[in-house]
């Protein structure tokens, strides 16, 4: 070989070195998904929210990816379990801040973990889309965090309007310590007048309480005609219970937070008679065939069902409708974490799971009572009440 072949190709293999690690980095760029974080209560007494929440999440990527992606290209769902514990909440959402550089959070499942974690995806600014249902959650409207969960100010409205109907006048309540129990209390309180409501007695239980009858035996004695129970399981179920053995015979009325089969298992023969609202999604069957949301809440049950052998609940909803709102605003964006949260927030008219979203400025949240419909649990199961 001649000098001036050597050159040319000693020439060559130095261009393919230097050109190489770039063709390698396009290649990988090409291939790089989008990140998108889940902080669910996966295990823990609150799994019964977090666990559909977390197969959904998965479902609906897996599904996304199916299609070709976003953009073309996939999504890749990094999750954590919070067990429902706020400082496990804390250290999750580090990780995908500053670990997992997740373009956005899905969850988490509970208020107080939600809570716990706001002021992390504010100063990071990345788009949060909380699965909990307090209204201090979006209220004020922080600019970066949304939430999908029926607000306590809509359900107790609900929970208002049947009685109104049934002319209950006085009530007693009782409400988990916690932010969830504090928020509904506040708008229970809040709202009674509005409807000619008295409520003549105020207790408490703790999220691990195993008995509450003290705290019944006083709202017994202030004569209310009906009582009102604010909690996610195990602590409702108790209540139930205990009104049933201290053979309290008045109404007793759920919040949103125990609408699953779970806390049918948990209460036994004492859920019979209780009245609460929930999404939709529990009475898809005996929904009329024109409602707008019937055949959604049917595509989600049955895949679902085929994927996880397994009844959804209106929780795994609230994931369902997060992941497709994100996709959508995801879609154009670059991974622009600004961009889409402004996509998010011009969000208008999609019906999901939990009902239709209108987001805006000014609600974060964007549902109306019409997300609502209350049920009655007779026999085991749930029967859908006349508005």
């Amino acid at each position: 070989m001649n000098q001036r072949k050597i050159n040319v190709f000693v020439w060559a293999i130095a261009v393919m070195l230097v050109i190489a690690p770039i063709i390698g980095t396009s290649s990988a760029m090409a291939a790089s998904a989008y990140k998108i974080g889940g902080i669910f209560d996966s295990t823990g007494p609150a799994s019964f929210l977090g666990d559909p929440e977390k197969k959904t999440m998965e479902m609906m990527v897996e599904q996304i990816n199916a299609s070709g992606g976003i953009d073309g290209q996939k999504v890749e769902a990094i999750i954590y379990d919070s067990e429902g514990d706020p400082a496990k909440a804390v250290s999750a959402v580090n990780k995908l801040l500053h670990k997992d550089n997740v373009l956005a959070i899905i969850g988490p499942s509970t208020t107080p973990t939600t809570l716990a974690i706001v002021n992390f995806v504010e100063k990071a600014k990345v788009p949060l889309i909380s699965c909990a249902a307090g209204i201090e959650i979006t209220s004020p409207v922080k600019p970066w965090v949304f939430k999908t969960a029926q607000s306590d100010l809509l359900a107790v409205a609900a929970i208002y309007k049947t009685m109104q109907a049934r002319n209950i006048k006085k009530i007693g309540i009782i409400t988990v310590a916690n932010a969830f129990g504090e928020s509904g209390k506040k708008q229970l309180v809040g709202q009674a007048k509005d409807f000619g409501i008295t409520v003549v007695q105020q207790e408490s239980f703790g999220p691990n309480d195993t008995d509450t009858t003290a705290q019944l035996t006083k709202i017994k004695s202030a004569s209310p005609d009906a009582i009102v129970c604010w909690g996610t399981n195990p602590g409702p179920a108790v209540v139930a219970k205990n009104i049933k053995q201290l053979k309290i015979n008045i109404p007793l009325y759920q919040s949103h937070g125990v609408a699953s089969p779970k806390f049918i298992e948990l209460a036994g023969e004492a859920a019979e008679g209780i009245t609460l609202p929930t999404g939709k999604i529990l009475v898809t069957k005996l929904l009329d065939a024109s409602d707008a949301q019937k055949k959604i809440l049917e595509k989600y049950e049955a895949d679902y069902k085929a994927k996880f052998n397994a009844n959804v609940s209106g929780f795994g909803g609230y994931s369902y409708d997060a992941m497709v709102m994100l996709a959508n605003a995801i879609k154009g964006s670059g991974g622009d974490k600004e961009k889409i949260r402004a996509a998010l927030e011009s969000t208008k008219k999609y019906m999901g799971i939990t009902g239709e979203f209108n987001f805006s400025a000014t609600d974060h949240n964007g549902l109306t009572p019409d997300a609502f419909v209350m049920v009655e649990i007779k026999g085991g199961t749930w029967k859908l009440l006349d508005k």
